[in-house]
C-alpha cells in the first residue's frame, strides 16, 4: 500500500508517520517540500494536483490544514483555499485515481447550541469562518464521490507544536494566577489517538470500499477549559514540575472579547466509530496523562 501523508509535521501529522509506518510505503510532506517535482505546500493547488498524479497513491490523509481559528477571521482567503479548496482538488484527484482520502475536519462545524453530544447525522452550522472552511471541505469531499474517511475530532494537543496544554503550563510557571473559560465543553483529544486510530480504520476501509464515511473521534469523557487547565496544574505538580501558579478561576466566555464566536458545547458522540470498528476510546485523562510524562521527560 502506498500512502502519501501531507502536513507531516504538525501534531497529527508527526503522530501519524509513527502510526502509518506498518501500513505500507509512506510519502510523508510538508508545506516546505519542494523536491522531485512534489510539493507538499496544499495552498499551490495545481502543485498540489502535479504531486497527487505523480506519487499515485493508494491512500491520501491530510493532515494538513489552517487552524488559527482567530486569523481564518481576517485571513479568510487563505483559509477557505486551504481548508475548502485544496481538498476538493484532494478529493477530485482521489475519485479519478481510486484511492482512499482520509481527513481530519472539526467540533467547530456545530453552533455549539446543542445540549447533548453531536452526532454525525446533526446539521452543521458553523459560528465562524474556520468552522465554514472545514465544513466546506467535508462537503467537497462528499460531493466528488471519492472512497473517504472523514474523521471529525474536538480540542487536539500533543507534546508538539503550540495547543491549550502546552500554554497552560507555560503561563502557570510564568504567572500566580490564571483565569480559564469554564462555559465551553468538550474532550480533549490527543494526536497519538488520532493517528492510532487512522491506522486502523485505513486497511478495513481500503479492503471494502463499502466502509467509510464520516465519524466523530475524540477521547472518551468530557470537561471544561476550567477543569482540563485544573487537571494540567494537578497532574504536573504531582509529576515535580515547579509551578507558580497558585489561583485558577473559572470565568465565562464573555469576558473573554474576540473577534470569533467558538461554540459552547463541543461534546461529539462516538458511538458510530466504537461500534462499527470495535474500538475502545481512552477517557481524555489518560491520554493527557501519558502527554504529560512526556512532556516533562518521565
Amino acid at each position: 500500500m502506498k500512502i502519501l501523508l501531507l502536513g507531516k509535521d504538525g501534531q497529527i501529522g508527526w503522530e501519524l508517520q509513527r502510526a502509518l509506518a506498518p501500513l505500507g510505503e509512506v510519502i510523508a510532506l510538508d508545506r516546505h517540500t519542494a523536491a522531485g517535482g512534489l510539493s507538499g505546500d496544499i495552498s499551490r493547488l495545481d502543485a498540489l494536483r502535479t504531486t497527487l498524479r505523480l506519487v499515485m497513491p493508494d491512500v491520501i490523509v491530510n493532515a494538513a490544514a489552517f487552524t488559527q481559528v482567530d486569523s481564518a477571521e481576517t485571513q479568510r482567503h487563505e483559509a477557505t483555499l486551504i481548508n475548502t479548496l485544496a481538498v476538493g482538488v484532494m478529493a477530485q484527484e482521489a475519485e479519478r485515481q481510486g484511492a482512499l482520502l482520509v481527513h481530519y475536519s472539526t467540533d467547530y462545524v456545530f453552533n455549539g447550541t446543542n445540549n447533548r453530544p453531536w452526532t454525525e447525522t446533526d446539521v452543521a452550522e458553523p459560528l465562524n469562518h474556520y468552522g465554514m472552511s472545514k465544513l466546506g471541505g467535508e462537503q467537497a469531499i462528499q460531493l466528488s464521490g471519492c472512497r473517504h474517511l472523514i474523521l471529525r475530532t474536538s480540542w487536539v494537543y500533543s507534546a508538539r507544536r503550540s495547543n491549550f496544554a502546552k500554554t497552560i503550563l507555560r503561563l502557570a510557571a510564568e504567572r500566580d494566577s490564571l483565569n480559564v473559560i469554564n462555559d465551553q465543553v468538550g474532550a480533549p483529544t490527543g494526536a497519538a489517538l488520532l493517528a492510532d486510530v487512522a491506522a486502523q480504520l485505513i486497511p478495513a476501509v481500503h479492503r471494502d470500499g463499502a466502509v467509510g464515511g464520516l465519524y466523530h473521534v475524540c477521547n472518551a469523557g468530557e470537561t471544561s477549559w476550567y477543569e482540563y487547565a485544573k487537571f494540567l496544574i494537578d497532574r504536573a505538580q504531582h509529576h515535580g514540575a515547579r509551578l507558580k501558579a497558585h489561583s485558577l478561576n473559572g470565568v465565562a466566555s464573555t469576558e473573554y472579547p474576540s473577534i470569533t464566536v467558538r461554540p459552547l458545547n463541543s461534546r461529539m458522540s462516538t458511538h458510530k466509530l466504537t461500534s462499527e470498528f470495535s474500538l475502545y476510546l481512552p477517557h481524555w485523562q489518560l491520554s493527557v496523562e501519558n502527554t504529560l510524562r512526556e512532556l516533562l521527560g518521565q
